[in-house]
């Protein structure tokens, strides 16, 4: 295990608020930008929820600067591999990142990363929120999330937990349920999101988390699986009578999976700038909000400053339950 020294994280606000702010020597400042096309680097694969939520916001901001934009898929290593083709590129403003905040606020502290989280990656703008659902299958005897605590207290370890991997954000919210309700469930974790779909499906295991998308709100809908809990700020119009955690008494397990747009460190402070004003105008879009409401994912937006807060907040906090937890990568 290499977890990010306290040093580094104690850095981590100033480092990537400097790297989002810095302002280089004129001469490095590009004359007119853009003058080219520009390249979003997507994380995960094509066909997802997060690749078509980038699409649609690669082609709104190819409309706003007048320059086309490219979708590149690099998927693999829990967004690693992606990140690091940000983290190696230009700092021009033409490469760009389209990622959940994982590999910055939850890979760096199991193994050391292909990149420096605090210096080779620039937060330019949150984009969204996901909300985690949490689903019953077939296996499942519980109806709701006390009864699931209830069963899960009557037979320690029994109940079995699928998340999409090992100190992954469903990790993160399991260890939290059980360090407060003093249950015992076992994580069953996945290296994707498909087989863990189809093993649902097929009852391998009692619950899981997984970021809502229209493929499991089908599944629910037609009755194969059934909703216990949300994390998310509040209760999704889709799902109004599913409480979210914090109501239910988790607040710390309350959590989202959060996406934003991401440049090469020591990319041009003016260059953010309009970047995270592009962003933010395209979120404001009827036809952007209307994609990411058809997955239930929440536009947010704001400046790249607040982001860059979040991002070293929530890399806190995971250290702090991988640490509690004895979480070591394997």
């Amino acid at each position: 295990m290499h977890p990010l020294s306290r040093r580094r994280l104690a850095l981590l606000a100033s480092g990537l608020l400097a790297s989002s702010l810095c302002v280089p020597a004129l001469a490095d400042q590009p004359a007119a930008w853009p003058a080219r096309p520009i390249r979003i680097v997507v994380a995960y694969p094509a066909g997802g929820v997060s690749d078509m939520v980038a699409r649609a916001l690669g082609d709104r901001l190819a409309v706003q600067l007048g320059v086309p934009v490219v979708v590149d898929n690099k998927a693999g290593a829990g967004g690693d591999i992606g990140m690091d083709a940000v983290a190696k590129a230009a700092p021009d403003g033409y490469t760009l990142g389209f990622s959940s905040i994982s590999p910055l606020v939850l890979n760096p502290h199991l193994a050391k990363p292909p990149f420096d989280p605090v210096h080779d990656i620039a937060p330019v703008a949150s984009v969204m929120y996901s909300p985690v659902l949490l689903v019953g299958t077939s296996a499942l005897a519980a109806r709701d999330f006390r009864q699931l605590l209830a069963q899960a207290k009557a037979r320690p370890g029994e109940v079995r937990w699928a998340t999409s991997g090992l100190a992954s954000l469903g990790h993160i919210m399991l260890e939290q349920i059980m360090l407060g309700s003093q249950a015992q469930i076992t994580h069953v974790p996945y290296k994707g999101g498909g087989q863990q779909l189809n093993d649902a499906l097929s009852g391998q295991f009692e619950v899981l988390s997984t970021n809502a998308a229209p493929a499991v709100m089908q599944q629910m809908k037609a009755g194969r699986l059934h909703a216990l809990a949300v994390g998310a700020p509040k209760r999704l119009e889709t799902l109004p009578d599913v409480p979210t955690l914090a109501e239910l008494g988790f607040p710390a397990a309350n959590m989202t999976s959060v996406f934003g747009i991401f440049a090469p460190g020591r990319t041009p402070a003016p260059v953010i700038e309009r970047l995270n004003a592009e962003v933010n105008r395209a979120l404001a879009q009827p036809d952007v909000r209307a994609r990411l409401a058809a997955s239930d994912n929440v536009p947010t937006g704001g400046p790249a400053a607040d982001f860059a807060r979040q991002i070293a907040q929530e890399s806190a906090s995971n250290l702090k339950v991988i640490r509690a937890a004895h979480i070591q990568a394997q």
